[in-house]
């Protein structure tokens, strides 16, 4: 039995996958097929890549986990469960809830249990393409009162990165010309999952954020920008939309542009969209809120950033008043593990509890934080903040990559360096010819000559100077690296790999 709805229902049965998995499509069908009487409610992903695809049976306040079920097993299940008894006996977990819960009830223990549940709520309970099961507040007066919250731009995708959403806001509102507002998600590093995960879990949930940023700044027209290249993704997402018709006082229009990472830097995301044969970043002044896609006044924010804005206007008195940083942080932990996954801290929390949302293959050595050109360290004991982030020389881009014993620093900071002189756009000198001498700078080491102050002189004339993020951000994992691991680079002039591993890879 199929039917819409999935949060407030019992019984119930929940299937839980991501839009791109076969097994997870074979799961659902299975479930749908065997089922009778039972409604079968096909949810997003959870974020727990290893738990994909995720069965749960709910009834009357209780729910029951089976972790990536074999076909057979799904229409045992079912069975017990269309007998009238909730199958329990065999479940991986069982949660006690409240029977009108409208985010995930989180097991004590397991993966799961990882961080916490806020924007992630909806994801793997709610059904994605129904907006009754989302509370949506699309109007000027609330968004007027976000504008108070201070909440900052999240993801490299977002022109606000780091910085006060609603001074970006404020600006569109005063620009001249019809205003526009983008959702930025078009991102070809496959290290980040967050905004993917998002949107296929809880689609409602940034289309309500589009729909109150663009009541605020009186925009009309708003566009969702994906990779080419994530079909599913742009189905399910252009089901979400047809599905929040006249529930929102907004259509966005669904915009795809190249699988290329520079494309998905805000101002090259805009020359994109509008055709330009070059994909490169703009330089600015002006900024987007000024001047973007075609000229209009233009916001530009990530999916995750459109979600911590629902999130806000749904309960304001979630968002701490006395943090830098209000909201929480949406993290892809990746790297050396069984599988990725993503996952959601507070400013409290400890950057270190991503290492209970994935099993480790090995021992742990260091992470790299921030995306490919995030920061290497060899501890994880710092606040998931822009600011924490920052002031430990790590990038705020929502990635985390665990490594382990097997992993050598001066190869990894040499591959991240060859990979900013092959993707940069080249307009900019730091980028085009300082991403190159880095690259050189780290060859030199295994031809037996290593000078950490050149590197890092180079470093800083590019981080001040770079037109574009590649350029500006290059240099972080390869100073950040040398900081750490010193010796392992001097070690690789005299022709000896400490972890064993290495062979000249650049």
């Amino acid at each position: 039995m199929n039917a819409a709805g999935a949060v407030g229902r019992s019984p119930v049965i929940r299937i839980s996958t991501d839009v791109t998995t076969e097994r997870g499509e074979r799961v659902y069908a299975t479930a749908r097929n065997a089922a009778d009487s039972i409604p079968v409610v096909r949810t997003g992903p959870t974020g727990i890549t290893e738990y994909d695809p995720l069965v749960l049976t709910t009834s009357e306040g209780s729910t029951a986990f089976f972790i990536s079920p074999m076909t057979s097993t799904v229409r045992d299940i079912i069975a017990k469960f269309e007998a009238g008894h909730l199958p329990t006996d065999d479940a991986d977990f069982v949660v006690e809830h409240d029977p009108g819960a409208s985010s995930l009830p989180v097991p004590a223990d397991g993966l799961l249990a990882a961080g916490q549940r806020s924007v992630l709520g909806p994801c793997g309970w709610a059904d994605p393409l129904d907006p009754t099961e989302y509370t949506l507040y699309s109007t000027e007066r609330e968004a007027s009162a976000l504008s108070d919250v201070d909440l900052l731009g999240r993801g490299r995708g977002d022109a606000a990165t780091d910085e006060p959403v609603a001074d970006v806001w404020q600006h569109a509102r005063g620009a001249d010309g019809d205003s526009i507002v983008v959702m930025n998600a078009n991102d070809a590093d496959s290290r980040s999952q967050v905004d993917q995960t998002v949107l296929a879990g809880a689609p409602m949930s940034v289309l309500d954020g589009v729909a109150a940023v663009a009541e605020f700044v009186g925009a009309e027209d708003a566009v969702l920008y994906l990779n080419e290249s994530d079909v599913e993704l742009q189905r399910r997402l252009g089901e979400a939309v047809e599905a929040a018709e006249g529930k929102l006082p907004i259509v966005p229009e669904l915009v795809v542009g190249p699988d290329e990472y520079r494309a998905g830097e805000p101002t090259a995301a805009l020359e994109a969209m509008e055709g330009a044969d070059r994909i490169e970043p703009r330089i600015r002044p002006p900024p987007p809120a000024e001047y973007g896609l075609y000229g209009r006044p233009t916001v530009i924010h990530t999916p995750r950033t459109f979600a911590q804005v629902h999130r806000a206007l749904r309960d304001p008195q979630c968002f701490e008043t006395d943090t830098a940083d209000p909201g929480t942080r949406l993290l892809t932990v990746t790297g050396d593990v069984v599988s990725p996954a993503v996952l959601e801290l507070g400013p409290e929390a400890d950057l270190s509890v991503v290492r209970d949302a994935v099993q480790l293959d090995g021992s742990f050595k260091m992470a790299c934080v921030g995306g490919v050109f995030g920061g290497i360290t060899c501890t994880l004991t710092v606040a998931p903040t822009a600011q924490s982030l920052t002031k430990a020389g790590l990038g705020t881009d929502g990635v985390v990559e665990l490594l382990n014993e097997e992993s050598c620093a001066v190869a990894n900071a040499g591959e991240r360096a060859r990979f900013a002189s092959e993707a940069n756009s080249g307009r900019c000198v730091p980028g085009r010819e300082g991403t190159k001498q880095l690259t050189e700078l780290l060859r030199e080491i295994y031809r037996g000559s290593f000078d950490g102050e050149k590197i890092r002189e180079l470093g800083r004339v590019m981080t001040r100077s770079s037109n574009c993020q590649i350029g500006a951000h290059a240099p972080r994992p390869v100073i950040t690296a040398i900081d750490a691991f010193e010796s392992e680079f001097e070690a690789h002039v005299d022709g000896h790999c400490p972890s064993g591993t290495c062979t000249e890879k650049l």
